[in-house]
């Protein structure tokens, strides 16, 4: 947009990023990735260097699409205000046509909501028209009054409990659900653990789970193959249905290790090949996976950004983080981690702009492994000074997951280890039978006595 290029070429020569936090610019009223990406970089750069703007020769370098022109005349409030004008307008073609894959928000509203209570739907008309208008508006006033937030606190109150806003997804444990409240969009969340202790395995629960509630979920994972993640994934549905039943009486699913090893009896080959064939209308949900080695895989936050975009994606998951070549790429601010330290920011950016959930794996290093009395080692969940990477990383999360397991006792321990929405120090131990796809809380009440016989 060419009055984007004309504010940013005019904050550059007046050394005023500050014009962008006046008169309201987000990266929302932006219609182009690489208008987003100077607006990043324009605040990245601020927010290490002191609150100086870059030079039009350092943003001309660092972001190609920038197109820089000298002495602009204009006000901020006048280039504000077209910049405004421009994302109101798209906002609303947005609402009527949608998108290729997606009809218009407000002929779909109609067809659900118009013909039994058409007032209601007026009235959603008229507060999502209104939302557009607030939304895109250059306003000077310090601040919204209560008088003035009532109405629309109560609006995005009835829009999150239809489920039409900041979507919520419970999480695959009851007593972590009620904890945490569940996933919601916008938000990322951090799972620490030792090397070959599970997170893979929690993630692919935590994604079965997402895919039952109808979750379109991309998946990128840098360390695991697709033939060695699917069968994971197999083994884990087949165990949340209950498929198999072992001689202890204990459900379990499709055994990954001899799947890996093409070596199935003939009963469980059956069942294998039958939950194979019917993979793709398993879920209610859609998977768009990218495995290590695979041609699909990209690595770049600009990719997945251009992929989040398409408006398909609720989830994103990256196993690990440090798999996103941008945690090694140029160092922005000349200081140790700091590539890391923007790429953390930047993937929170790319998650709240698109409003989907984030979720990332890093690796922790316990240092010091404690047995009992026979030589079992405990269980032992890392916490955030364990974890060797940007800092920043950490400080994203909204929950950030500690996580371990011993897989020849059959136990696993998760505990949040940072809850920006409480819920810190919260430990849920589970049932572990990596093998057959089993990462479940253990059964309590009327169920456990009936398992044992009481």
């Amino acid at each position: 947009m060419q009055y984007a290029n004309l504010l940013f070429s005019k904050i550059c020569d007046e050394d005023n990023v500050s014009a962008l936090t006046r008169y309201g610019i987000t990266s929302a009223d932006l219609p182009t990735a690489g208008e987003r990406q100077v607006f990043r970089f324009i605040n990245d750069y601020a927010q290490q260097n002191g609150g100086k703007a870059p030079s039009y020769a350092t943003l001309t370098a660092e972001c190609p699409d920038f197109i820089y022109t000298p002495q602009v005349g204009d006000s901020y409030e006048y280039l504000a205000r077209q910049i405004k004008k421009y994302a109101a307008k798209m906002s609303f073609v947005e609402l009527v046509n949608g998108s290729a894959d997606k009809p218009g928000e407000m002929f779909r509203k109609f067809d659900e909501l118009g013909e039994k209570d058409f007032e209601s739907y007026v009235e959603w008309l008229q507060t999502t028209l209104e939302g557009i208008k607030i939304g895109t508006s250059v306003r000077k006033s310090v601040g919204k009054t209560l008088a003035e937030i009532k109405a629309d606190f109560k609006a995005e109150f009835l829009k999150r409990e239809e489920g039409s806003s900041a979507k919520r997804w419970d999480t695959p444990f009851e007593s972590l659900t009620r904890e945490i409240s569940g996933w919601f969009s916008g938000d990322v969340y951090g799972v620490i653990g030792e090397s070959g202790r599970g997170k893979t395995y929690l993630l692919c629960v935590i994604i079965d789970s997402l895919l039952r509630q109808g979750a379109n979920v991309l998946v990128k994972s840098f360390e695991v193959k697709e033939y060695v993640w699917i069968s994971r994934l197999i083994s884990v549905a087949t165990a949340v249905d209950e498929l198999l039943v072992d001689e202890l009486g204990r459900n379990l699913g499709l055994p990954n290790k001899r799947i890996l090893a093409g070596n199935l009896d003939d009963e469980i080959r059956a069942q294998f090949l039958t939950v194979v064939e019917t993979l793709d209308s398993y879920y209610s949900g859609t998977l768009f996976f990218q495995g290590k080695s695979g041609a699909e895989l990209t690595r770049s936050l600009d990719d997945l950004e251009r992929e989040v975009m398409t408006g398909t994606i609720d989830a994103v998951v990256i196993d690990p983080f440090y798999g996103l070549s941008d945690v090694y790429g140029k160092n922005v601010n000349k200081t140790a981690g700091g590539a890391a330290e923007y790429a953390a920011t930047r993937f929170e950016q790319i998650i709240g702009d698109n409003d989907v959930v984030g979720f990332y794996t890093v690796q922790a290093t316990v240092e010091k492994k404690q047995t009992d009395d026979t030589g079992t080692r405990e269980l032992k969940i890392p916490t955030r000074d364990q974890v060797k990477t940007s800092k920043r990383l950490l400080d994203i999360a909204t929950n950030l997951i500690g996580f371990d397991s011993v897989e020849k006792e059959g136990i696993a321990m998760l505990g949040i280890e940072k809850g920006r929405n409480g819920g810190e120090d919260f430990r849920l131990e589970l049932m572990a039978l990596f093998g057959y796809g089993v990462l479940k809380e253990f059964p309590s009440g009327e169920v456990a006595a009936k398992q044992f016989g009481f």
